[in-house]
């Protein structure tokens, strides 16, 4: 290896052999010594044999130059090492930033910390509602989802066999609901559609539900003491399979021991069985023995037939031969899959938009896209019925990234 200095207190290079040099700055202002013992050092780290295989051998040797630079230059290397300790904290700093930004959050709505520039619309309607229910809270769900990239997930594609939303094949809803791909196909029973990105966006905008009609997708589905009375559910399933003093008192205990809504578990039961019952709640023989399945678990298929036998092997399985086993295990069902994952309200039973359990858009209860619609009704009817709308209830308010200024439309 040879060092020379192109022009007197301009610069010096270092040549090492095999077409490769290293450039050292400022000859005039550098000791060639210095120079020299670094050039060799860099030259067994970086520049010499590059090609060989001896590995081991160049390693050793750059672990010993390197300690004999910290030796000779304290100072610089403590200065250098300063340097590199910031950089490196920095670094880290800046990822720990990015990735807890990137995370799932919950906070408590407190009237001022919520962007409107960001989040546009729903300050003004979470205060309308808060000006007409004050014994109410809201929990904002921060959940660092982009908006389109949502309703991507939740639309249709080619290659989805099944869609995650399906809609009544009936001319009540606009042309428009009906999705593109697929068009005309039914699903299930034979009486569902497709549904379309735009009745996806409609169904799925928060800002559609922020008020008095549809609040309750949003409710958090945990039992409140008070709030819920076994005179409430009497008088809303008067004339339906689940009527009777034995059964409300049976749904306010199971909500209890649940830490569960017993509003909620009755409007479920109601949207999956209707007010009359079918033979999954009535007792459908299966292999011999009557089985119950009211909340339709595993009711699955395209014919009313396998959809029924489905759901009936299921119970069979589990073992519920009565309609009390069948409710048992149904809120258990729903407890275990869904309320503790984190998807604890209507809105987010529908639509798996929380990352607890590390995935998105597969743990969806239903395919009735108008599935939370319906049973927040219920679900208000009973508060109203048992007159405690104004109880101490909570909200949890999906908020998404990039939303659009205008509400989706119908």
């Amino acid at each position: 290896m040879e060092c020379i200095s192109i022009k007197k207190g301009e610069t010096l290079f270092c040549y090492f052999g095999d077409g490769a040099f290293c450039h050292f700055g400022d000859a005039s202002k550098n000791n060639k010594n210095s120079s020299l013992l670094l050039a060799r050092n860099i030259n067994y780290v970086i520049i010499k044999n590059m090609n060989s295989r001896n590995y081991k051998k160049i390693i050793y040797n750059s672990v010993i130059n390197i300690k004999n630079i910290i030796r000779k230059n304290p100072k610089k290397v403590a200065i250098i090492f300063g340097i590199l300790v910031i950089i490196i904290l920095s670094i880290l700093l800046i990822n720990i930033y990015i990735q807890e930004n990137k995370k799932q959050k919950y906070v408590e709505y407190d009237g001022e910390n919520l962007s409107e520039s960001k989040y546009p619309g729903y300050k003004e309607m979470i205060d309308e509602l808060l000006e007409k229910h004050s014994n109410w809270t809201f929990t904002l769900f921060y959940t660092r989802l982009d908006w389109e990239e949502v309703i991507e997930n939740e639309g249709h594609s080619d290659n989805r066999t099944n869609p995650l939303n399906l809609i009544p094949d009936s001319s009540e809803y606009p042309e428009d609901w009906e999705c593109e791909i697929d068009k005309g196909k039914t699903f299930d029973n034979g009486t569902w559609l497709c549904a379309s990105d735009k009745a996806i966006r409609c169904q799925m905008d928060p800002r559609n539900l922020l008020n008095d009609e549809n609040i309750f997708q949003f409710k958090e589905l945990g039992y409140v003491e008070g709030a819920q009375t076994a005179q409430g559910l009497q008088e809303i399933t008067e004339d339906t399979f689940l009527e009777g003093e034995n059964i409300s008192d049976a749904l306010i205990q199971a909500g209890k021991n649940s830490d569960l809504d017993p509003y909620f578990i009755a409007s479920r039961l109601i949207q999956e069985q209707g007010r009359r019952g079918t033979v999954l709640s009535q007792g459908y023989e299966y292999n011999g023995q009557v089985i119950y399945n009211p909340f339709n678990i595993n009711a699955t298929g395209n014919s009313s037939e396998e959809i029924i036998q489905n759901a009936a092997e299921y119970a069979y399985e589990q073992g519920w031969d009565s309609l009390e086993k069948g409710l048992i295990g149904g809120i258990d069902f729903m407890k275990k899959g869904y309320i503790d994952r984190g998807q604890n309200t209507l809105y987010l039973q529908k639509f798996d938009i929380v990352d607890q359990d590390g995935s998105l858009y597969t743990n969806q209860y239903m395919q009735n896209l108008l599935a939370p619609k319906s049973e927040a009704s219920n679900m208000l009817e009973i508060y109203q019925a048992s007159d405690t709308v104004d109880a101490e209830l909570n909200f949890i308010i999906p908020l998404y990234e990039n939303m659009p200024d205008e509400v989706s439309e119908r």
